[in-house]
């Protein structure tokens, strides 16, 4: 099996053939489906700089991640897209450990949206506990068929939900603008709040709200004409921008009571009350079929995203074999698509917060190794040799500039989310090293595709260098933890020991001082076993 197969795509799927607005309305799925979640942002950070930021993150994050995934997604259009370009730029190891992040972000986030469909179904249909799970089967296994019939079939359904999505925010924003009442920008800030707390709150919502652009590279061996996805990405930033900005502007003009604005609760306000407030009760009714709608479009394409990741790392011998099976009659990957809706099943019977805990810091990870792929694959694929497709322009200045924003931004977001999702994020990582180690050992990587070029350590069973590359990464490990614990007792110490403890009741998470010590404890002890762990390296896994 030569090489060159990992470029082009997996053998055995079917190529169909996507448009490049095809690709624009399933990235609209992967990224928003919609402004739900940007009313929690708007009473933590305050109307004013709420709108500011809906402002300056795509500026200064979407256009930026949006034009990497382009780029190295222009230079290598393969099935696995994150997985791939990390593996080629970095590595076997850290190759895994990108499509590890990639992956499981994905796989925890589809719990997310069937935990949103059925919540914003009860708001009108009251349901008890086992009726509520029994909607969340029926979701996930129509959705699961939908995408075991095609990529075609998973295409169309995107598109007219999406068309649903954007008539409806499109109308919200329209009634809005045309019901004008209040100022937007006032107050800028929550009144006897500082500026660090409300960009705190504003950062960690933004990038939520703006990530999903590299999920769909994950597909690119399938599309026929796979440099319609650097175009698509390009449509779609802009319009994805935009179905945030207006409704929100449109929502804080002509319904007020910012402080009010929340997704769930008692008394919540959000974009439905834009209908209700100014068209009657029964048009909140059709904005709520607009939410489900919403989180079906993401939850659909995030199956047909998610199924392929695991799949190539398959293909690759670094994930369990059965995952890489391809439907003779539908050429997709069923059995991963199918593991992925049984999966789902037991996810979504977790809440919304711990799902999101989980998810955040692997987006975040995966987003600082692709600013790292990009400088990697620019030195051994140069812009001369790539021909006439998509690369980030302006010399080294646009490349520095577009790879060190997303980089930045996400290290502040892994301290400003929050203590608890910043431990959650050491759990992401283990999780991945862990799986490597064992899946390396057992299924023996790409030394079974090419064993020359990626030999063996016959003493570790891992890959030549694997023992250093894992010091490492626990050694980095080690010190984020310990850097870490510094800025949040520094952010969240005035007030996070009855933050969290009002918060969690009980738990790790109930107490600040016990996490922060945690922290420094655990990051203390990996620097010195990683450290140790590199000596013993160079005697137990030497080149040959």
């Amino acid at each position: 099996m030569s090489e060159s197969r990992h470029l082009d795509g997996v053998a055995g799927l079917k190529k169909v053939d996507m448009k490049v607005s095809s690709i624009v309305f399933l990235l609209y799925c992967l990224v928003a489906a919609g402004a739900f979640g940007i009313e929690e942002m708007i009473p933590i950070s305050g109307p004013g700089l709420t709108i500011v930021m809906l402002i300056l993150f795509p500026v200064f994050w979407a256009w930026p991640i949006s034009s990497m995934v382009a780029e190295l997604g222009a230079v290598l259009p393969s099935e696995g897209g994150a997985y791939v370009w990390a593996r080629e730029a970095l590595g076997e190891f850290w190759g895994f450990q990108v499509g590890w992040w990639g992956n499981m972000s994905t796989w925890l986030a589809n719990g997310v949206y069937i935990v949103l469909i059925v919540g914003y179904t009860e708001k009108f249909i009251p349901m008890t506990g086992f009726q509520a799970y029994l909607l969340k089967a029926a979701i996930v296994v129509l959705f699961t068929v939908i995408n075991v019939i095609g990529l075609k079939e998973v295409s169309c359904v995107s598109t007219i939900l999406s068309i649903a999505v954007l008539v409806g925010f499109a109308a919200a924003a329209a009634i809005g603008f045309a019901n004008w009442h209040y100022d937007p920008m006032v107050p800028f800030m929550p009144p006897e709040q500082g500026i660090i707390d409300s960009l705190g709150g504003s950062i960690c919502i933004c990038v939520w709200m703006f990530c999903g652009y590299e999920s769909i590279s994950n597909i690119a061996g399938e599309v026929r004409n796979p440099q319609v996805i650097p175009k698509g990405l390009l449509i779609a930033m802009p319009i994805i921008a935009l179905s945030y900005l207006l409704p929100t502007v449109a929502g804080l003009g002509s319904v007020g009571q910012w402080e009010n604005w929340a997704v769930e609760g008692e008394g919540a306000i959000g974009y439905m009350d834009i209908f209700i407030q100014n068209l009657g009760p029964a048009y909140g009714v059709f904005f709520l079929i607009v939410a489900i709608l919403s989180n079906c479009s993401i939850f659909n394409a995030y199956i047909a995203s998610g199924s392929r990741g695991f799949f190539v790392m398959a293909d690759d011998h670094l994930c369990p074999n059965f995952l890489v099976k391809v439907s003779k009659k539908t050429g997709v990957p069923a059995i991963s698509i199918v593991l992925l809706g049984i999966v789902t099943l037991v996810l979504c019977q977790f809440d919304f917060t711990t799902l999101i805990m989980a998810t955040t810091p692997l987006l975040l990870y995966l987003y600082m190794a692709l600013s790292i792929t990009v400088h990697k694959l620019r030195k051994t694929i140069p812009v001369a040799v790539r021909g006439d497709i998509y690369y980030i322009k302006g010399g080294r200045f646009g490349l520095y500039f577009m790879t060190a924003l997303p980089f930045v931004i996400s290290i502040i977001a892994l301290g400003v989310n929050g203590t608890e999702y910043f431990m959650m994020g050491f759990a992401a990582l283990a999780s991945g090293l862990i799986a490597y180690i064992g899946f390396k050992r057992y299924h023996g990587g790409l030394n079974r595709i090419d064993a020359k070029k990626y030999p063996i350590n016959d003493r570790t069973k891992l890959a030549v260098g694997d023992i250093g590359r894992i010091a490492w990464f626990i050694i980095l490990a080690g010190s984020t933890s310990v850097f870490g614990s510094l800025f949040l007792s520094w952010y969240e110490g005035d007030w996070g020991a009855d933050y969290y403890l009002e918060t969690y009741g009980h738990g790790i998470f109930s107490s600040f001082d016990a996490m922060i010590g945690l922290l420094q404890a655990g990051g203390g002890i990996a620097i010195v076993f990683g450290a140790i762990l590199h000596m013993a390296a160079r005697k137990f896994d030497t080149e040959f």
